[in-house]
Protein backbone atom coordinates (compact mmCIF):
# COMPACT_ATOMS: atom_id res chain seq x y z
CA UNK A 1 0.00 0.00 0.00
CA UNK A 2 1.14 3.18 -0.66
CA UNK A 3 0.74 6.60 1.27
CA UNK A 4 0.72 10.11 1.36
CA UNK A 5 0.08 12.33 4.15
CA UNK A 6 -1.17 15.56 3.93
CA UNK A 7 -2.22 19.19 5.86
CA UNK A 8 0.69 20.15 7.56
CA UNK A 9 1.61 24.08 8.03
CA UNK A 10 2.11 26.72 9.91
CA UNK A 11 -0.67 27.23 13.02
CA UNK A 12 -0.67 29.32 16.43
CA UNK A 13 -0.22 27.41 19.61
CA UNK A 14 -3.77 26.71 20.57
CA UNK A 15 -4.87 26.42 17.00
CA UNK A 16 -5.91 23.38 15.22
CA UNK A 17 -4.85 21.48 12.05
CA UNK A 18 -6.04 18.08 10.21
CA UNK A 19 -3.65 16.17 8.91
CA UNK A 20 -5.10 13.34 5.27
CA UNK A 21 -3.03 10.42 4.47
CA UNK A 22 -4.36 8.93 1.24
CA UNK A 23 -3.81 5.38 0.80
CA UNK A 24 -3.16 3.35 -2.99
CA UNK A 25 -2.64 0.17 -4.41
CA UNK A 26 -4.40 -2.26 -1.75
CA UNK A 27 -7.19 -3.04 0.17
CA UNK A 28 -7.19 0.14 2.40
CA UNK A 29 -9.36 -1.47 5.23
CA UNK A 30 -7.04 -4.43 5.44
CA UNK A 31 -4.68 -2.37 7.21
CA UNK A 32 -4.54 -0.97 10.83
CA UNK A 33 -2.84 2.73 10.85
CA UNK A 34 -0.51 4.78 12.57
CA UNK A 35 0.80 8.37 12.94
CA UNK A 36 3.98 9.13 14.28
CA UNK A 37 6.08 12.21 14.48
CA UNK A 38 9.69 13.38 14.67
CA UNK A 39 10.59 16.91 16.15
CA UNK A 40 13.47 18.71 14.96
CA UNK A 41 16.71 17.05 16.63
CA UNK A 42 14.53 14.24 18.71
CA UNK A 43 13.52 10.46 17.35
CA UNK A 44 10.29 9.41 15.10
CA UNK A 45 7.97 8.34 18.28
CA UNK A 46 4.05 7.13 18.09
CA UNK A 47 1.53 9.78 18.25
CA UNK A 48 -2.15 7.54 17.52
CA UNK A 49 -2.92 4.30 15.63
CA UNK A 50 -6.73 3.23 14.56
CA UNK A 51 -7.98 -0.28 13.74
CA UNK A 52 -8.45 -1.20 10.17
CA UNK A 53 -12.14 -0.93 11.05
CA UNK A 54 -12.05 2.21 12.86
CA UNK A 55 -13.15 0.78 15.66
CA UNK A 56 -10.23 1.05 18.07
CA UNK A 57 -7.97 3.73 18.55
CA UNK A 58 -4.19 4.12 20.95
CA UNK A 59 -2.63 7.59 21.46
CA UNK A 60 0.46 8.27 23.05
CA UNK A 61 -0.16 9.74 26.11
CA UNK A 62 1.24 13.30 25.04
CA UNK A 63 -1.69 13.86 22.66
CA UNK A 64 -4.55 12.46 25.08
CA UNK A 65 -7.77 14.38 24.69
CA UNK A 66 -6.39 17.17 21.83
CA UNK A 67 -5.27 14.54 19.25
CA UNK A 68 -8.33 12.24 17.77
CA UNK A 69 -7.42 9.51 14.68
CA UNK A 70 -10.13 8.51 12.55
CA UNK A 71 -10.20 6.67 9.09
CA UNK A 72 -13.26 6.61 6.23
CA UNK A 73 -12.15 3.26 4.38
CA UNK A 74 -14.80 4.54 1.28
CA UNK A 75 -12.16 6.99 0.71
CA UNK A 76 -9.35 4.83 1.66
CA UNK A 77 -8.39 8.03 3.83
CA UNK A 78 -7.22 8.40 7.46
CA UNK A 79 -7.45 11.55 9.28
CA UNK A 80 -5.02 13.25 12.46
CA UNK A 81 -7.53 15.93 13.63
CA UNK A 82 -4.93 17.81 15.77
CA UNK A 83 -6.16 20.27 18.16
CA UNK A 84 -5.14 22.51 20.76
CA UNK A 85 -1.70 22.30 19.49
CA UNK A 86 1.32 23.44 21.47
CA UNK A 87 5.01 24.30 20.38
CA UNK A 88 6.39 21.03 21.48
CA UNK A 89 3.86 19.58 18.66
CA UNK A 90 6.38 21.05 16.38
CA UNK A 91 7.16 17.66 13.85
CA UNK A 92 7.66 16.34 10.57
CA UNK A 93 4.82 13.60 10.72
CA UNK A 94 4.20 10.60 8.99
CA UNK A 95 1.25 8.06 8.70
CA UNK A 96 2.44 4.32 8.85
CA UNK A 97 -0.18 0.80 7.60
CA UNK A 98 -0.01 -2.30 8.79
CA UNK A 99 -1.60 -5.64 7.30
CA UNK A 100 -3.54 -6.38 11.03
CA UNK A 101 -6.56 -5.96 12.47
CA UNK A 102 -5.39 -3.88 15.49
CA UNK A 103 -3.00 -0.48 15.87
CA UNK A 104 -0.30 -0.64 18.16
CA UNK A 105 2.78 1.42 18.64
CA UNK A 106 5.12 -0.87 16.78
CA UNK A 107 5.48 -2.90 13.58
CA UNK A 108 4.56 -0.69 10.67
CA UNK A 109 5.72 -2.06 7.64
CA UNK A 110 4.42 0.84 5.16
CA UNK A 111 4.72 4.51 5.07
CA UNK A 112 3.90 8.23 3.87
CA UNK A 113 6.46 10.62 3.35
CA UNK A 114 6.46 13.60 6.23
CA UNK A 115 4.22 16.51 6.56
CA UNK A 116 5.39 19.24 8.40
CA UNK A 117 3.68 20.91 11.45
CA UNK A 118 5.09 23.78 12.81
CA UNK A 119 3.19 25.13 15.73
CA UNK A 120 4.10 28.96 16.90
CA UNK A 121 4.07 30.53 20.28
Amino acid sequence: VQLQASGGGLVQAGGSVRLSCAASGRTFSNYAMGWFRQPPGKEREFVAGISWSGAGTYYADSVKGRFTVSRDNAKNTGYLQMSSLKPEDTAVYYCAAKNAPRTSAVNYDYWGQGTQVTVSS
